[in-house]
């Protein structure tokens, strides 16, 4: 008998699981293969520069990229584009579907017509679509957001500056946004100032509004053509559920396009003088202020001269340098000036304010020399001229100064001392050796007229005797006044090295210390006793004269640095303290040099 091979029954089982699930794995994915695109929007009509959402819905799980959105360049500017998946799974079936949501905003008022758009091998039904111009204040009053945009003057002058006002006016709530900045090419564009917010009610419906202010300044001629201004974000929208519980606030992307502006820029004229800069303005003035009231100033204080220059439609980086030119014993040091700028019923007022530390150094007038700006003028079209007349100022002496002072007059005041103090038998012996000579020269007389009366050969003999004795005394009166002579001029001599130099280790001393106010007040007497111990005829009365017979570059900037860090306001107000080691080295410079040419004077004396 044959055998029969028997299959167990749980294998049959199995195989037939298998072969149900298999197939229905086949039979699920030609259910859930791709089938209908559907696309629709979130308004229409609509307005222009207002976005539009187009919503483009797949009914397959399909690639972010599968959506070919070229069709619509044609017409709309295409904004963000956020693509999203969803599978959903209701009573044993499976859902699954692709969104895309595109914002859209139209090029031109008109009617349109969106293309049908296609995914894999499936498109979308076209949509027609209304775009209505919203030119007037009334027609953007319907909208919940737009962008208004304005400019100062619509016709300017090359690099004459003007404003921008950029307004967003939103009626709804805002959870984030961002509004680009302008662009213009052939022109700088400046931010100025913060971000401004308010409220304005049009046409009964309030607004809330921010406000961005730029400064733009055209560096190039022709009709130039402003980018608009592009505001990208999301609004928030009341959820359209039923219930309230556990619903929450649902977003909206927007994306609203302001009014594109045009700009005509003049060239510069061709009569404006070219050696001068081109100061386009519609008003540019000078004003002056002194420090003290009154017109009499004194030699060594400084006088503080404030020149502020103010200029409408300029900006900070055009304002002109402001100069003062320096005259001999007047020295000028100028502070760094100050700019400032701020609106003015949306206009740039841009200022510049320069001190200026006045240094006389020698009684006397000085004039100073007439300031004067050119500039043109936007609103008469012509040249202006903005000036500071010719000024004199008086200077006059210190009080107890150089008259009364006794380093002025320094071999004077030791010689006197000298005589006086330390030799206070000096002019005794001179006067005493003068009386004795006279007496003599009477007794001698005397004798010679009484000798002729006796005999006339005594009185020979007596008389060349007389003359003998005479001489002699004469002689010795003169050797007496010599030595005392050569006495006072040693001690002079010596008492002007050791004042030189006392007064040469106390400047030492104030520079080290970095005692600006010391310092300046010692220099002058040490250049005094320095330069006037050969030169006794030397009359030093200021910090000038002697730098003219120095002629040390190295001392001469040192000293400036010194009087600009007393003097210059920006030191005042607090800048870093002086340090007085370059002066110092200086100083040893200068005292090496002299005391050298000293030496070679009296080598040169010693060998004729």
């Amino acid at each position: 008998m044959p055998v029969t091979a028997k299959v167990p029954l749980f294998l049959l089982q199995s195989l037939m699981l298998s072969l149900l699930l298999m197939a229905t794995l086949l039979l699920s994915n030609n259910a859930y293969a791709l089938s209908k695109v559907t696309a629709t929007i979130d308004k229409n009509p609509a307005m222009i520069n207002e976005s539009i959402i187009l919503t483009v819905i797949a009914d397959d799980d399909v690639g972010p990229k599968a959506l070919d959105t070229r069709p619509l360049l044609d017409d709309f500017i295409i904004g963000q584009t956020s693509v999203s998946s969803q599978t959903s799974m209701i009573n044993f079936k499976t859902t699954r579907i692709t969104k895309w949501q595109i914002i859209l905003i139209a090029r031109n008022p008109g009617q349109f017509i969106i293309p049908a758009l296609k995914v894999a091998d499936r498109q979308s039904d076209p949509i027609e679509l209304t775009v209505v111009a919203t030119n007037d204040a009334s027609s953007k009053a319907q909208a919940d957001i737009f962008v208004t945009s304005e400019l100062s003057s619509a016709e300017v002058y090359v690099q004459q500056l003007l404003t921008l006002s950029i307004k967003l006016h939103f009626a709804v709530d805002l959870k984030s946004g961002n509004l680009t900045e302008p662009s213009l090419r052939g022109a700088t564009i400046e931010k100025i100032g913060k971000d401004k917010q308010s409220d304005s009610i049009i046409n009964g419906k309030r607004y809330r509004v921010i406000e961005q202010t730029y400064a733009i300044t055209p560096e190039q001629s022709g009709e130039l053509r402003l980018k608009a201004p592009l505001f990208s974000g999301e609004i928030l929208q009341a959820s359209t559920r039923r219930s309230s519980f556990l619903s929450f606030a649902q977003t909206k992307p927007v994306r609203i396009v302001g009014d594109e502006l045009h700009l005509t820029v003049l060239p510069i004229p061709a009569n404006y003088p070219s050696d001068t800069p081109w100061l386009p303005t519609d008003i540019l003035t000078l004003h002056q202020e002194w420090q003290a009231g009154n017109a009499q100033f004194t030699v060594g204080e400084p006088i503080t001269r404030t020149i502020t220059l103010t200029a409408a439609g300029l900006s900070k980086a055009q304002l002109p340098k402001l100069e003062m030119q320096s005259s001999p014993g007047l020295k000028i040091y100028p502070d760094q000036a100050e700019l400032h700028a701020n609106l003015s019923n949306n206009r740039l007022v841009s200022q510049k304010v320069q001190n200026f530390a006045l240094v006389p150094s020698m009684v006397g007038d000085f004039v100073l020399p007439a300031m004067s700006i050119t500039w043109f003028n936007t609103i008469t079209n012509k040249i202006e001229y903005a000036t500071l007349p010719t000024q004199t100022i008086s200077v006059q002496a210190a009080e107890g100064s150089f008259a009364s002072d006794p380093f002025n007059d320094p071999t004077k005041a030791i010689n006197d001392t000298a005589n006086t103090a330390d030799f206070p038998g000096h002019n005794a012996a001179n006067n005493s050796a003068k009386n004795t000579g006279n007496s003599s020269e009477q007794t001698a007389l005397a004798t010679s007229v009484a000798a002729v009366q006796d005999k006339r050969w005594q009185w020979l003999f007596l008389s060349l005797w007389l003359l003998t004795s005479l001489a002699w005394l004469i002689q010795s009166i003169y050797l007496r006044q010599i030595r005392h002579k050569n006495k006072p001029a040693q001690f002079n001599k010596a008492t002007k090295v050791f004042t030189s130099g006392s007064h040469y280790l106390a400047l030492l001393a104030a520079c080290k210390k970095n005692n600006a106010e010391q310092a300046l007040h010692l220099i002058l007497p040490w250049l005094r006793q320095l330069l006037t111990s050969d030169r006794p005829g030397l009359k030093i009365h200021n910090i000038a004269q002697a730098q003219e017979c120095i002629q040390e570059q190295s001392f001469a900037t040192a000293l400036n640095d010194l009087q600009q860090h007393l003097y210059g306001k920006s030191a005042i107000d607090g800048a870093p303290s002086w340090q007085g080691l370059t002066l110092l080295t200086a100083i040893q410079t200068v005292q090496k040099q002299q005391g050298e040419k000293n030496n070679t004077k009296h080598l040169l004396a010693l060998n004729p």
